[in-house]
């Protein structure tokens, strides 16, 4: 018995290291209504590429689960709303896909929460009294599985559910909704779940009439005399998003519930529309309100109400759907397209490495926070020989040589190959230990690649897109990202001393 409490300790403590923790940050959403969808490999790829690290997929696919195994990022799965019924009716049944979809790839691959259908309330009304068993069923699987510690449940709603939501102080839920909304959230409120909501100031912006300016849709920077004052409790809100997120809030307020955070499970904007129909439906548009989203939520300014806390946010979407019905602007959502090419270029300048689309010489390849120093070394190895990077500036008295770290040298290295490859799909990778960032590294007189339309290479480098210090292009889909590797290394040397003690 004591063995396998052991057992049972040192899987916990895998788990653990997996699952982390996280404030402020930015997510995708990947869906596939596409003529031609991405390889799973091909997705894991780019959101590498983009240091993309949360996912919020619309089922649980066992190829994509797959692909992210041992990635580190970490994905929301879902029940799609055609399993509600299956999973509202039996306990059984919630059991079986917990088991199928959640438990038989936990730990390798990092699922934080399962979110229970899509809108279901506004979306598929007749659905609702499923909902609430559907969720305690899959809590009571995880509680089984002992997962429940590192896996949430809650379900997306539309954020059409919060009525009079301006001025927020005044908002609440639709009272025809109480029966479901007040144990859901007390159930979330016990299990310590997020009340999951989708916000679109697009939207709103067209359904007001006019009523709502373009800019305050778009986080735009407003005069004080524009912003919106809640009379009630003489707040300032200069934008939709926040608005929404703190209506939400009083709305749980109203019903006496004041300790459930809110993650925005899809916002964003469509970068083309019907040009009668949707005008502002724009790459303009697009770059405007995702760029400013970013940066709100990445800076943890919170909302007027909660300054300060962080709201969890995912963008709709990754890729262009070109599948899906409805208006045109249903269509482009998309930050890319079905390629992995950009649809229009996020303005991120010095933001950091997240999300840096810009093909243009905006982005720079860096070494990886936190990278191993071997793993570095060897990098650098490589660019600065059969990767042909004119590695001279590092030399003692040269531009480039100071700081004389192995962090500095290799950040120079792999940029000048990024650069001088045409940050091709694969070029800022280096086994892991390489990612791209908006923020220029040029310090004094060490011009980085990129700047002004530098290129530092010694001729044409034969080097395989998806670069490796280990020899093969399948390395890293092997290992994962330095991080994970550690997290593999270390498991297994707590597996050993099981052994040992066994």
């Amino acid at each position: 018995m004591r063995k396998l409490l052991f057992i049972s300790f040192v899987l916990s403590l895998s788990a653990a290291a997996v699952h982390g923790e996280d404030g402020a940050y930015i997510g995708v959403n990947i869906g596939t209504a596409m003529s031609s969808v991405p390889a799973p490999t091909q997705i894991t790829t780019l959101l590498r590429s983009q240091n993309i690290r949360h996912v919020r997929l619309y089922d649980a696919d066992p190829a994509m689960l797959a692909a992210l195994s041992n990635t580190g990022i970490r994905v929301i799965v879902s029940v799609p709303n055609e399993q509600l019924l299956a999973i509202g009716n039996s306990n059984a049944t919630a059991a079986n896909w917990v088991a199928r979809n959640v438990a038989a790839h936990f730990p390798a691959v990092n699922i934080t929460a399962i979110a229970v259908g899509s809108e279901v309330l506004s979306a598929q009304p007749s659905a609702a009294p499923l909902l609430m068993p559907a969720m305690r069923y899959l809590q009571n699987a995880l509680v089984a599985a002992a997962l429940d510690r590192y896996i949430k449940v809650s379900t997306p709603h539309s954020s059409s559910i919060i009525l009079d939501s301006f001025p927020p102080s005044q908002a609440f839920f639709n009272r025809s909704l109480d029966g479901v909304l007040v144990p859901m959230l007390r159930f979330l409120q016990s299990t310590g779940s997020p009340l999951m909501l989708n916000v679109y100031p697009y939207y709103d912006y067209m359904r007001s009439n006019g009523v709502i300016p373009l800019d305050y849709a778009l986080f735009r920077p407003l005069p004080p005399n524009k912003e919106a004052v809640d009379a009630n409790t003489l707040l300032h809100y200069t934008n939709v998003f926040d608005a929404v997120v703190d209506a939400a809030y009083f709305a749980m307020a109203y019903l006496n519930v004041t300790n459930v955070p809110v993650m925005v499970t899809e916002t964003g904007w469509p970068h083309k529309g019907d040009s009668s129909s949707e005008p502002d439906a724009t790459s303009d548009n697009a770059d405007t309100y995702n760029s400013n989203l970013i940066r709100h939520v990445m800076n943890s300014t919170g909302t007027p109400k909660h300054p300060g806390v962080a709201v969890p946010t995912y963008v709709y979407e990754l890729y262009d759907e070109d599948t899906r019905p409805g208006s045109t602007s249903e269509k482009y959502w998309g930050l890319f397209d079905m390629n992995g090419v950009p649809a229009y270029t996020l303005h991120l300048t010095g933001s950091g490495v997240l999300l840096a689309n810009d093909t243009t010489n905006q982005t720079y390849c860096v070494a990886r926070e936190g990278a191993d120093p071997k793993m570095l070394q060897a990098a650098l190895d490589w660019a600065c020989g059969p990767g042909k990077v004119d590695c001279s500036v590092l030399m003692q008295g040269q531009p480039c040589y100071d700081p004389d770290t192995v962090d500095a040298h290799a950040t120079y290295a792999f940029n000048a190959y990024y650069h001088g490859m045409g940050m091709g799909s694969g070029t800022c990778y280096f086994s892991g230990v390489a990612v791209v960032t908006t923020t220029d590294p040029s310090h004094g007189s060490c011009v980085y690649a990129g700047k002004n339309g530098t290129s530092l290479m010694n001729g044409t480098s034969l080097a395989p897109s998806s670069n490796s210090t280990e020899g093969g292009s399948g390395a890293h889909r092997a290992f994962g990202d330095v991080s994970s590797l550690v997290r593999i290394v270390s498991t297994a040397l707590l597996f050993s001393v099981v052994l040992l003690l066994l």
